[in-house]
């Protein structure tokens, strides 16, 4: 795929792609060209990448989850490391879901009272 297709295909920018190339999350073969070609899951990596991003991982943190994406294997450090980032994005899921309730609970007040 080229490096359009991909940045369509996941809803981000060219640049983005380009960055996480950058990053050494993305590789691209080169075409006769030059054009930047990418294997056929391109698409669902970047988007994998920005779910990451969005939850607070880093760059170095989304490398290390690339190999037990790839191979779907993972040795005991990989598990643990994999859990902790887990049981962090729940704890802010958990916070985001008080503030939620929270909301609700404002907007019940001031639906009575208009």
């Amino acid at each position: 795929m080229r490096i359009g297709d991909v940045a369509r295909g996941a809803g981000v920018s060219v640049r983005a792609v380009r960055y996480y190339e950058q990053q050494g999350l993305l590789t691209a073969e080169r075409s006769p060209s030059g054009q930047r070609l990418y294997r056929q899951d391109a698409v669902t990596l970047v988007r994998f990448f920005q779910q990451m991003y969005a939850a607070g991982l880093t760059s170095r943190r989304i490398a290390e989850l690339l190999p037990c994406w790839d191979s779907g294997h993972t040795d005991a450090e990989q598990r643990a490391m994999l859990r902790a980032e887990r049981d962090r994005i729940q704890a802010k899921v958990d916070d985001l879901q008080a503030a939620l309730d929270r909301l609700d609970e404002v907007i019940a007040i001031t639906d009575t009272h208009p």
